[in-house]
């Protein structure tokens, strides 16, 4: 019987200390990992130019290029952004804890290196790691524009198709480091405050008034979950709450579907999962006496045509 092999999962060391490689790579080979070796912060670059690992163990303190840039570096780069850094230093002191977190760090152990709980928090980190890529594709896969930026406006992590719009927005590579371009620093400051109005938590990109920022909440102490959303061109169908009995809400999906926009689109624009506007267009048949989306695009036309 011929089973399938399952993936060996890539690890990256990088440390100056030959006893400290030796004992890593005999460590995770033995726990089926394939080991790629670096001597210092240059090596690793040029090695991430060829491979994409799934974990990295970086040593804080080596000649020329120290852990903590190496670790900046690396996070720069799109591809290596959600693979998981590990600290690794005989350096206890909380200050060089916080900066090896700061730099994009997400654990950090002291030497002398103990096999077994690096082990364990190596296979945490990777399971949490595959957790979120799957989570973002998923999130990609079904049209969802997300993204997660600091309290500066710094964008932390994009679904790849709102990093494609972003960077075709704001005139930048996709490897480029993403800002929010004023005003929109303040406007995500108001947000998280809760000072915004209902229609305040929502962002016109400065030069493009067919893409919105919408706030959806806090993800964790610096990190707020956002969502883009193209073409904004629609006026509130008044007209349609009013003389049809609709709710603002169905409003506004009547008046996409009348303008030929499909589920998908009219989800994707107003900020709704394609299930909430199947139930929505429910309500408009019924309200509307109609039994299908013809119908209902017949009557808003006709409305519209009242009015004007």
């Amino acid at each position: 019987m011929i089973t399938e092999q399952k993936k060996r999962d890539v690890a990256l060391v990088v440390d100056d200390s030959p006893e400290t490689l030796r004992l890593l790579t005999d460590a995770l080979d033995g726990a089926g990992m394939t080991v790629m070796v670096a001597l210092d912060g240059a090596g690793a670059m040029r090695i991430v130019d060829q491979i994409t690992p799934d974990i990295v163990l970086l040593d804080a303190v080596m000649p020329g290029m120290d852990g903590f840039e190496t670790c900046r570096r690396l996070k720069r780069d799109a591809g290596l952004a959600n693979v998981p850094i590990i600290f690794m230093t005989g350096l206890a002191e909380t200050e060089h804890i916080v900066r090896g977190l700061e730099a994009g760090g997400v654990d950090y152990v002291a030497k002398p290196i103990v096999v077994e709980e690096m082990l364990a928090r190596i296979r945490v980190h990777l399971a949490n790691a595959r957790m979120t890529q799957s989570a973002r594709a998923a999130l990609d896969v079904s049209g969802r524009y997300l993204l997660a930026v600091n309290g500066r406006g710094k964008i932390l992590w994009a679904t790849p198709q709102a990093q494609k719009l972003l960077s075709a927005t704001l005139n930048t590579g996709t490897d480029d480091e993403l800002v929010l371009p004023e005003p929109m620093p303040l406007w995500l400051e108001q947000a998280q405050k809760g000072k915004a109005a209902s229609r305040a938590a929502m962002a016109e990109f400065p030069g493009n008034e067919q893409l919105r920022l919408h706030y959806m909440g806090a993800l964790g102490p610096n990190e707020f979950l956002l969502r883009l959303a193209k073409d904004s061109g629609s006026e509130t169908p008044a007209e349609f709450s009013s003389e049809l009995g609709l709710t603002t809400r169905e409003g506004e999906v009547l008046s996409w579907l009348s303008k030929g926009k499909t589920n998908r689109d009219i989800a994707q624009i107003l900020g709704l999962s394609p299930r909430t506007v199947d139930k929505h267009l429910e309500q408009i048949y019924s309200k509307l006496g109609v039994e299908n989306r013809t119908a209902a695009a017949a009557v808003a036309v006709n409305t519209k045509h009242r009015k004007s």
